[in-house]
C-alpha cells in the first residue's frame, strides 16, 4: 500500500517561511552551448549510474529540460528483472502522489474558465457534505490545510472498505484539526477535488485530464492505474527489506500499489520521464494554462490562518533544502520532478525501487545545467 498520511513520502525537507514567496522574473540565463550540454549530461549520467549501483536501483529514466527544450533523455537498467526486460524511454512508471500536481493544474484550468474560485467554500460546488466540512476553501484542499479526517490509513481505505463505504465512513469522523491551522497530508482533500472537477466540468475526472492535459501536451500513453491493473509497458516495482522476509538487505521483492479509483486524483498516474518533460514544457509555454498569473498562483505557497506560508501550494509541494526556488512532485519514494521557475530548468527522475528517493539528488543534477548556463 502506498498511501501514508505523512510527509516521509517527500524525502526532502519541506519547510515554510513566515511569508509567501513572491514569484520572481526569470534569471534569463544564457543558452547552453552544445559542449556545455554534453559536459552537464556526462556529469548527470555519472551521478545516476553511481546512485543506481549504490542503492541497487533496477531501472531509471531521466529527462532534463532547459529553457523549453529536452537536453537529456535516457533510460537504464531492467524494468522487469524476472523477464530480463530492459527499461526504455517508453517504459511507464507510476508517479504516485506526484499526480496531485496534475490535479492542481486541472483546478487552475477551471479557475481560468471562471468555474471555480480558490477562495470559495467547497459547499458552493458539492451538496450534502457534513456541516463541519462546508466552509473549507478550495485552496485549503489543494494545500492540505483542511483539517479533514483521512479516508485512507496504513491498510488502505479506512476499515478496508469499498470506495462508497469509505466515503460514507469518513464523513462521520471528527475533524483531525482546525481548518487552515497547519499542513496535514491527507487523501480526503483530493477525493473532494476530483468530485468537484467532475461536478463542475460535467466529465469524469480521467476524461477531464485527458482532454485538458494529456492531449494538448501530447501524452498518448499516459494513464491511470495501480499494481493490480494491467498496464502495458510499465516497469515492475520492487522493494527491499520487505516485512516478514529475511533473505538479506539486498534481496528484492515485488511491491503492489493499491490505489482505489476514488483516490486517483491524489495518486495513480503512469507516465514516462519524457511525458513529464513534455507536460512541463506545455505548462510553462501556455498550452495548459493561458495566463502567466495562473502559473504564479499555482506555485505560490498557500497562507495559513496565522499568516505564515504553508509548505504546499495549489497541488504542488514547495521544495526546501534546494539552492534555488523549486516546486515539483514526489511520489512513492521512487519518482520525482522538480521545476526551477526562475532558471527555466526542470529535472525528472523515475525509478522502480521503493525507497530509492531520487529527489535527494535532483538539486545536484539541476546545478549541472544551471551553473554551466550561467558561465
Amino acid at each position: 500500500m502506498t498511501f501514508r498520511a505523512s510527509a516521509f513520502l517527500f524525502g526532502i525537507a519541506l519547510t515554510a517561511s513566515s511569508l509567501p514567496i513572491e514569484p520572481t522574473a526569470s534569471a534569463a540565463l544564457p543558452a547552453m552551448t552544445p559542449a556545455a550540454i554534453t559536459r552537464a549530461n556526462d556529469q548527470t549520467r555519472a551521478l545516476l549510474k553511481a546512485t543506481m549501483a549504490e542503492r541497487h536501483i533496477p531501472a531509471l529514466q531521466v529527462a532534463v529540460v532547459v529553457h523549453g527544450r529536452v537536453v537529456m533523455s535516457e533510460a537504464y537498467g531492467l524494468a522487469d528483472i524476472e523477464q530480463d526486460v530492459a527499461a526504455s524511454l517508453g517504459t511507464l512508471f507510476p508517479i504516485n502522489s506526484a499526480t496531485k500536481s496534475f490535479t492542481g493544474v486541472a483546478i487552475m484550468q477551471l479557475v481560468e474558465a471562471g468555474k471555480v474560485d480558490l477562495e470559495a467554500p467547497i459547499s458552493r460546488y458539492l451538496d450534502g457534505l457534513p456541516e463541519r466540512w462546508r466552509a473549507i476553501r478550495i485552496r485549503q484542499l489543494l494545500a492540505h490545510s483542511s483539517g479533514l479526517p483521512d479516508i485512507v490509513d496504513e491498510k488502505g481505505l479506512i476499515g478496508g472498505a469499498s470506495d462508497a463505504e469509505a466515503w460514507a465512513k469518513v464523513q462521520t469522523l471528527p475533524m483531525d484539526g482546525e481548518t487552515g491551522a497547519g499542513f496535514a497530508y491527507n487523501q480526503t482533500n483530493y477525493v473532494l477535488l476530483s468530485r468537484l472537477i467532475e461536478k463542475v466540468s460535467g466529465r469524469p475526472f480521467e476524461q477531464f485530464l485527458n482532454e485538458g492535459q494529456f492531449t494538448p501536451a501530447a501524452l498518448p500513453t499516459a494513464r491511470f492505474g495501480d499494481g493490480y491493473d494491467i498496464v502495458s509497458g510499465r516497469a515492475d516495482v520492487y522493494i527491499r527489506q520487505h516485512a516478514g522476509r529475511g533473505a538479506g538487505p539486498d534481496a528484492l521483492y515485488h511491491w503492489i500499489d493499491e490505489i482505489p479509483v476514488s483516490t486517483r486524483a491524489g495518486a495513480g498516474l503512469y507516465l514516462t520521464a519524457d511525458d513529464l518533460a513534455k507536460w512541463i514544457i506545455a505548462l510553462q509555454s501556455g498550452r495548459l494554462l493561458s495566463k502567466p498569473t495562473s502559473l504564479d498562483r499555482m506555485w505560490q505557497p498557500d497562507v495559513l490562518n496565522d499568516g505564515k506560508a504553508n509548505i504546499w501550494a495549489m497541488g504542488w509541494p514547495i521544495l526546501a533544502g534546494t539552492k534555488r526556488r523549486a516546486v515539483g512532485g514526489i511520489g512513492g519514494g521512487r519518482s520525482t520532478f522538480f521545476v526551477y521557475p526562475d532558471e527555466g530548468v526542470a529535472v525528472i527522475v523515475m525509478t522502480n525501487l521503493v525507497g530509492a528517493n531520487p529527489q535527494n539528488m535532483i538539486d545536484t543534477i539541476a546545478g549541472n545545467y544551471i551553473t554551466r548556463a550561467a558561465r
